[in-house]
């Protein structure tokens, strides 16, 4: 099948359809428009000029070109103007019902040759292909929001298409500068089949109102480097769409992490869908605005209703990666660090690893070499716990191990002064396990610092149920001191980051379990359709599978939800050994470093 597609139908103009003619007429093809609201056809046109018009200001257009592109570009009411289209495009709401209209009207139109793709995001192309009369040339043809700017394009076979038909079209991405991916037929593909099931954790977790939206979002972006907080993207996608998506995953997995939280059923019977709509779970200045604005659940700027207790000197207990990029953290901020480790030498080659991080930041001009020297006089080395006797805050950042940290917490609740806020950087254990090793657990409180940690702006504040109130606010106001920013959450297995970041990592192992897509492909998928700066198998090696695996059961173990339980993939890696970039070899081979 050998077609050059000179001629596109695109039936549905609402801001994906013409987006993807916006595209196609660019890249020298004849676009049809279709939709049957002429008002719709005005607004693509008028989209289209305006897109065009601010390309020639930016000079990525000259004005003939334009013209050529505008001249491109013709609209129609009616399915019968597609009949010339060697392919047709659908992007109407995703309904069975009226997807399927469109293609059996469609039938009776186009030429026996001619390519019909959905845009669908949620429905079965194979069910859509079945009701066709050509179910060989049907596939599904998956752009993203906005589609001039989103590479990615998922080219969907259903065991009915023929492969030349998917040679044809993936082609054509290509040629459009697209980034296309095959995959097979199911709810959500690779990139919304990873994404939603993240989204809809994140909307359960906001329901049992363990975080605030505003925590739960800035923990997302400051901690996996999202370009938007998973709540806010609902109410970019629409928690509607969103909802119809995760109820067709559902039907298809019935893995209960993809049973749609009754939030978004709440939230769409109100009619509040986000963006569009000017509420979901933020308010908007006006429906279309992206323009966040406060309401009710929007927290006040006054000052805090407990004050904390006044912090100057600071212990940092541990010699590895993330305790040497704590200390750094407080030293720059002007506290004095005590960093203890098991022996002197330890803690000397501790700071000696700061010198070292800190001399970087010299030679790239982000830092003066006096200032360099004056942070690292702030810090003294350590080799016993005995030296943190003055200080006001110990944060521990030792072996995640919970009998490990309880027997520090009991020394620590020998040695540090009466009054002093004692802090765990666990990920994953329960902090008020290690708070009753002490005599003093409402002196303690979770302080969850992202590796590495001098670059990373996200601290996770655990507060227990035993956790006193100026505890809490102590380690808040400390954050604030240290260019910080603090999110709030509860003492439960992942606090917000884990708990969202992990079960996502897992459900990509799955998919290649399944062989329903490759390492590369899934990598890709969600770097370029969901703007992870990583893709999941990138990010698992750079993590540790170890690790990975180590948290995977924690949660596991915590929720007790049959698909939070580890991809047997993941565990038969770890038991061989491949761990990794650590180890030369995780999900890919690593050179040695």
């Amino acid at each position: 099948m050998d077609t050059p597609f000179s001629t596109i139908a695109v039936v549905g103009l609402g801001t994906m359809g013409t987006g993807i003619a916006e595209v196609l007429a660019r890249a020298g093809r004849e676009v049809i428009g279709i939709d049957i609201d002429e008002a719709a056809g005005r607004r693509a046109v008028a989209s289209l000029e305006a897109s065009t018009a601010r390309a020639v200001r930016r000079e990525r257009l000259t004005e003939q070109e334009r013209a050529d592109v505008l001249t491109r570009f013709r609209t129609a009411c009616d399915l019968s103007a597609a009949a010339d289209a060697e392919l047709v495009i659908e992007v109407v709401p995703e309904s069975y019902e009226i997807k399927q209209q469109v293609f059996r009207e469609l039938d009776a139109v186009v030429a026996p040759g001619t390519i019909l793709a959905t845009g669908t995001n949620a429905l079965s192309v194979t069910r859509l292909a079945a009701e066709s009369r050509r179910p060989e040339r049907v596939l599904g043809l998956h752009f993203f929001n906005p589609a001039p700017a989103m590479k990615l394009v998922e080219v969907v076979s259903s065991v009915l298409t023929a492969p030349p038909a998917v040679e044809a079209v993936t082609r054509l991405a290509r040629e459009l500068g697209k980034e296309p991916v095959a995959v097979g037929d199911r709810p959500g593909f690779v990139a919304d089949g990873l994404l939603f099931g993240y989204l809809n954790q994140a909307a359960a977790m906001y329901e049992a109102n363990y975080a605030s939206r505003e925590d739960i979002d800035a923990a997302m972006r400051l901690g996996c480097g999202l370009p938007m907080g998973p709540l806010a993207l609902l109410d970019l996608i629409g928690i509607d769409t969103a909802r119809t998506v995760l109820e067709a995953m559902y039907a298809a997995s019935h893995d209960r992490l993809h049973a749609p939280a009754p939030v978004l059923g709440q939230l769409s019977e109100a009619g509040l869908t986000g963006r569009k709509a000017g509420r979901g779970f933020y308010s908007y200045a006006a429906p279309g605005s992206q323009d966040v604005v406060p309401d009710a659940l929007t927290p006040g700027e006054g000052a805090a209703a407990v004050a904390g207790r006044p912090v100057s000197r600071v212990g940092v207990a541990g010699s590895g990666t993330m305790a040497s990029g704590i200390a750094e953290v407080f030293a720059k901020a002007g506290y004095a660090v005590v960093l203890a480790a098991r022996s002197q030498e330890k803690a000397d080659t501790a700071k000696g690893r700061i010198a070292t991080s800190l001399g970087r930041s010299v030679a790239k001009g982000r830092l003066t070499a006096e200032a360099r020297e004056e942070t690292l006089a702030r810090i003294t080395p350590a080799g016993s716990l005995d030296a943190f006797g003055e200080v006001d805050l110990a944060v521990e950042a030792v072996a995640e191990d919970l009998l490990v940290k309880q027997q520090l917490f009991a020394t620590l609740d020998k040695v540090c002064k009466p009054g002093a806020v004692l802090a765990t950087t666990t990920s994953s254990l329960p902090v008020v396990s290690v708070a009753r090793a002490t005599a003093r657990p409402q002196d303690v409180v979770g302080m969850h610092f992202f590796n590495p940690a001098p670059a990373m702006k996200l601290v996770e504040v655990v507060r227990t149920v035993l956790t006193a109130d100026d505890v809490h606010a102590t380690v808040r106001e400390v954050c604030v001191k240290v260019r910080k920013h603090p999110v709030d959450c509860g003492d439960r297995a992942g606090f917000i980051v884990n708990a969202l970041l992990f079960p996502y990592l897992n459900n990509a192992i799955k998919m290649v379990e399944e062989h329903y897509a490759t390492l590369d492909d899934i990598d890709a998928a969600m770097k370029l359709g969901g703007g992870y700066p990583m893709g999941p198998f990138e990010l698992l090696d750079v993590v540790g599978l170890d690790v990975s695996l180590a948290i995977e059961k924690v949660l596991h173990q915590e929720f007790r939800d049959p698909g939070l339980a580890p991809a047997p993939l993941l565990e038969h890696l770890v038991a061989a050994g491949c761990l990794g970039r650590k180890t030369g070899r995780g999900f890919r081979e690593h050179a040695r470093r």
